[in-house]
């Protein structure tokens, strides 16, 4: 059974835009965000949707939406925010990760 964690947060810009994005596909609002060996840095994140928390998932949730993660990438991403930003570039989730000893230039991959 999936259990809850005061360990990683999801804002509530990202909280809406998941909500937003999840009633335009008749999903539940439920983002999953991983982390995976690889990108230029040694780590990085990967998100997507869930149709639910799997067994082993820990889960926040901000304004009724979910976030979910795997115990393995919890290790690399605890006391992490995710966000949501817009800016010139262009609008992307954002992990503010306190693990990371550092990160690549466009904030996808990061080092610990």
């Amino acid at each position: 059974m999936a259990s809850l964690i005061p360990d990683i947060a999801l804002t509530p810009a990202a909280a809406a835009r998941v909500a937003a994005i999840a009633a335009r596909q008749n999903k539940p609002a439920i983002l999953r965000l991983s982390v995976e060996g690889g990108g230029c840095s040694g780590f990085q994140y990967r998100f997507g949707f869930a149709d639910a928390p799997e067994a082993a998932d820990l889960v926040t949730e901000t304004d009724g939406v979910q976030l979910v993660v795997d115990d393995m990438s919890l290790d690399l991403v605890r006391g992490a925010s995710v966000d949501y930003v817009e800016s010139l570039g262009g609008a992307s989730f954002k992990v503010e990760n306190p693990n990371a000893a550092s990160g690549c230039g466009c904030g996808t991959s990061f080092s610990v």
